[in-house]
């Protein structure tokens, strides 16, 4: 059985008339009635009694329609969502993106993406560089916003933002003032993250540091920006945020910007070289215009 014959069949059977339904196919007659022995020779069963009242459904052709139309009804809706998918209006993708980029572009990213694409299917999941690394290699996520890029030959990295490195520190340490100069935390012990894989984050601020003649006390590794958070609102160190971490509501702890700036750091949007894919070319595109809209607010 294929389409072709199924979808002349339903013509004949709702029409009951080999003429109508060649018409309604943009088919001769001939050829029509030719193609419909041929089905029923490929099925053999009768689907149609042929009589001088004209054509009837047989019991076999009976359920044969009200199955085709089924049928018919599936190829249609599986058409079209094919397309949709195609078009990029359906299907979904998979973003891994670093703790970080919450306090800064990834609740505008997603409410973005979502207003263009409400039927696209979503996945969201927090992974630090090295996993965000294996995970596009894999194909198990599609897109990752990285801090600041990943370097590997299959995979293609766009910058998105860049921001001042913040510090954040206990709030009995600098109590009511917003500014610090850097060497005012020198043999403070310094909080980083993450302390696996290596070069990281980490090593962004470790460089700033030494760049900029911070002497390092104590050094105390974690696993993300929210713990390092926590351990300074216990009083355990200081940590070097970006910028957009500052928008945190944490109780124990306050954001100062440093005077003069120890540098920046940048968020990248990342995908495999060979996923050329609508849905990731949509991504990117909106990632890249919200980034630009935050650089450029006004």
């Amino acid at each position: 059985m294929n389409l072709r014959h199924l979808t002349y069949f339903l013509a004949v059977a709702e029409e009951l008339h080999m003429g109508r339904a060649a018409e309604r196919l943009g088919i001769a007659q001939p050829p029509l009635s030719r193609q419909i022995k041929q089905f029923e020779g490929e099925l053999g069963v009768l689907l149609f009694h042929r009589g001088r009242n004209g054509l009837s459904l047989t019991q076999a052709g009976q359920w044969l329609q009200e199955r085709g139309r089924q049928v018919d009804t599936l190829v249609k809706e599986t058409e079209r969502e094919v397309y949709r998918i195609g078009q990029g209006m359906e299907g979904r993708i998979r973003v891994g993106y670093v703790g970080s980029s919450v306090y800064g572009i990834m609740p505008t990213l997603v409410k973005s993406f979502r207003a263009f694409y409400p039927e696209i299917e979503l996945t969201l999941s927090p992974m630090n560089n090295d996993r965000l690394t294996s995970g596009l290699i894999r194909r198990e996520i599609d897109l990752a916003i990285a801090r600041p890029e990943l370097r590997d030959s299959e995979i293609l990295s766009r910058p998105l933002l860049s921001e001042p490195l913040t510090l954040c520190a206990p709030d009995v340490l600098f109590p009511a003032r917003s500014i610090v100069h850097p060497r005012e935390i020198s043999g403070q012990t310094l909080i980083l993250y993450p302390e696996f894989p290596r070069p990281s984050y980490a090593d962004t601020v470790l460089e700033a540091c030494r760049t900029h003649g911070i002497a390092i006390g104590k050094q105390i590794f974690t696993m993300d920006v929210n713990t390092a958070i926590g351990l300074v609102a216990v009083g355990e160190g200081v940590a070097i945020v970006p910028q957009s971490v500052a928008s945190m509501q944490r109780g124990g702890v306050r954001f100062h910007t440093f005077s003069p700036s120890i540098g920046e750091t940048g968020l990248s949007i990342n995908h495999r070289i060979d996923d050329q894919s609508i849905h990731v070319r949509n991504f990117v595109q909106i990632a890249r215009t919200v980034a630009r809209d935050l650089r450029n607010p006004g």
